[in-house]
């Protein structure tokens, strides 16, 4: 953990809740049904959403716990985005979550462990943020435009669109 980095107060509901997170986690790995992680959304004083790593389990590689949580939330509240919630996980949010709480709009994000912690045990996105960094032409996977003439008619209709609800 860096020495610096601002921790929580701690709090009776929240330690209840980031607790829930880590028992998610637990019980996932314990049961075989996939990786250490667990994660609950959280609206007022009530979880709405709760979900455990189902990577190998949905031979899914985005069915990460915050995002299979943030799409239970928003099922259940439909809508597609969470303001006035926070999540809590048992460890900081990988890339791919934490682009998906952004776009969630969740008010604030409460973690476990760190990122390097999850590096330790064999789950290390270090290259991801480095990859991201990266101009696209200099990134491992070749990332290549075609045919963005014609691509660029949805966005034009969706600017011309009088249904369209912004996001």
């Amino acid at each position: 953990m860096p020495d610096d980095y601002p921790m929580a107060k701690p709090s009776s509901m929240g330690n209840t809740f980031m607790a829930r997170a880590i028992q998610l986690a637990v019980e996932n790995v314990r049961s075989g049904r996939g990786g250490p992680f667990g994660c609950v959304i959280v609206q007022d004083t009530s979880i709405i959403a709760e979900a455990a790593n189902r990577v190998t389990a949905n031979c899914d590689p985005t069915a990460h716990a915050e995002i299979l949580a943030i799409r239970l939330a928003c099922e259940r509240l439909t809508r597609f985005e969470l303001t006035g919630c926070d999540l809590y996980s048992s460890c900081e949010p990988c890339p791919m979550c934490l682009s998906a709480v952004y776009w969630a709009r969740i008010d604030r994000v409460y973690f476990g462990t760190f990122a390097e912690d999850a590096a330790q045990a064999g789950f290390d996105d270090s290259v991801i943020y480095r990859e991201i960094a990266q101009p696209r032409f200099e990134r491992k996977i070749p990332m290549l435009s075609m045919m963005r003439d014609e691509a660029i008619a949805a966005f034009q209709a969706w600017k011309e669109s009088p249904g369209k609800i912004g996001y």
